[in-house]
């Protein structure tokens, strides 16, 4: 096999791969960035009074929404300043979507991630670093997320909903979906058959879990028209990861400690074996 060297290059300093190439070649394919399989919404969105937000992404499934802003050269006060801005008036505009700012950029400093370290989890950001990589006359970009969103709370309250809202916002199949996992969760939380008092808990942005008159959400839902996202509270291992591979489960990235994967209605039952594995799992994770 031939060895090809490569040099890596500024894109900044570029006389032809600017910022508009890079903004062009993202809204092609958004999956370069390593956010999963995400839409491209809308590019130079118009904010009122505050200029373009790069380009907006949404996850087809969760309908989680990214505002993404786009950096050559290094991170500074300005680019975090108008990331967080954007991100502020998406989510004050459609505050049914959960909403996540990404800062895009060639070298994202220690200084950037100190002061994002302020924010102590107010605001879910993620920073991405891009490279660019020529080999030959080819040029190739390069996302490394440096930064994952860091999420609120777990007891956070949340704006309340019910059974009906959710029920036309997705489906009502897909909410019964949940009711079938919930099952299992009691038998776990039990110990036996006995019927345990965990109980769906209705918010805006998820369905979680209550359990005497709090929060016990090491399981959560999200309910879309043809799937139910089941998220479980579980420290990233090899033999979860294994155990997920081999039941070839659909899945979404890994974040905020949890386990994200997709179900129809046939693969609740299909694949019972392994919510029986991954449920006890998560609940002694939850009460360590």
């Amino acid at each position: 096999m031939k060895y090809q060297k490569h040099k890596r290059i500024s894109l900044k300093a570029h006389p032809r791969y600017q910022e508009r190439w890079v903004h062009e070649r993202i809204t092609d394919d958004a999956r370069i960035l390593g956010l999963g399989e995400l839409v491209v919404l809308e590019s130079e969105r118009r904010q009122p009074g505050a200029g373009r937000l790069d380009i907006l992404l949404q996850d087809p499934e969760t309908k989680e929404r990214y505002e993404v802003e786009i950096q050559l050269g290094a991170t500074d006060e300005t680019h975090i300043i108008r990331t967080i801005e954007y991100w502020d008036i998406e989510r004050k505009r459609y505050p049914q979507y959960d909403h996540t700012a990404v800062i895009v950029a060639e070298e994202v400093t220690g200084r950037f991630l100190n002061v994002i370290s302020l924010f102590n989890g107010a605001i879910p950001l993620i920073a991405i670093k891009m490279e660019a990589v020529q080999v030959e006359e080819y040029l190739a970009l390069i996302f490394v997320k440096v930064l994952d969103a860091i999420s609120r709370g777990e007891d956070e309250p949340t704006a309340p909903a019910d059974r009906k809202y959710w029920k036309d916002r997705a489906t009502p199949a897909t909410v019964s979906m949940a009711d079938k996992v919930l099952d299992l969760i009691c038998r776990c939380d039990s110990g036996d058959d006995r019927e345990s008092n965990i109980q769906l808990n209705y918010n805006k942005f998820y369905i979680g879990l209550y359990k005497d008159d709090r929060p016990y959400n090491f399981v959560k839902f999200r309910s879309t028209k043809t799937r139910l996202i089941v998220e479980l509270r579980l420290e990233k291992s090899d033999d979860v990861d294994r155990q997920i591979d081999d039941a070839n489960l659909s899945t979404l990235e890994y974040r905020d400690k949890r386990y994200r994967i997709r179900f129809r209605d046939s693969d609740l039952t299909d694949h019972e074996g392994v919510l029986d594995y991954l449920i006890p799992k998560a609940h002694g994770e939850w009460n360590k």
